[in-house]
């Protein structure tokens, strides 16, 4: 007997339809992932790239504010918001010099270690994004129902009568 059947009387060697439909799912499945992996971390890229100039940006006009600030409260004020431009001109170079994977992995690592914090900033956050959202909205769009602002009438309680 040079080669075994099964009891079908086929060979060995084949598969069943079940069998290599998992298989060709299994490879479709990963070159998804690989595909979707790709695209993350290049849209990872492209957010960190925005991050940075927005923070650079940032940078620049806090350093301008400080000048301004120096001629109206003087140099130690000025002073320390030379220091916020720094700090936050740092965190920009830190950023820019860092790969996307890299950050993910620092951020999953300040979660772990402090919670509290990461839930803190996540609030923050969102409350910031909000604000811009809001203070982005005209008087008349759909969030105020398209109508003027009110203005406030006297109450009746303060009012004298003149019947005296």
């Amino acid at each position: 007997m040079a080669s075994e059947t099964t009891s079908d009387g086929a060979g060995e060697n084949t598969e069943s339809p079940f069998d290599a439909a998992a298989k060709a799912f299994g490879s479709t499945a990963s070159g998804i992932k690989e595909q979707a992996e790709a695209k993350a971390r290049e849209y990872a890229g492209q957010g960190k790239d925005r991050a940075v100039d927005a923070l650079d940006n940032v940078a620049s006009l806090v350093s301008d504010a400080a000048a301004a600030v120096d001629e109206k409260l003087g140099d130690q004020y000025g002073g320390y918001i030379r220091q916020a431009a720094d700090a936050v001109s740092g965190l920009a170079n830190n950023l820019r010099e860092k790969d996307a994977d890299e950050l993910v992995d620092n951020a999953r690592d300040a979660v772990r270690n402090s919670p509290a914090i990461a839930i803190a900033a996540a609030a923050a956050v969102g409350f910031l994004i909000a604000r811009v959202v809001k203070s982005g909205l005209t008087p008349n769009t759909p969030a105020n129902d398209g109508a003027e602002p009110r203005t406030p009438t006297p109450s009746p309680a303060n009012e004298t009568s003149p019947t005296a």
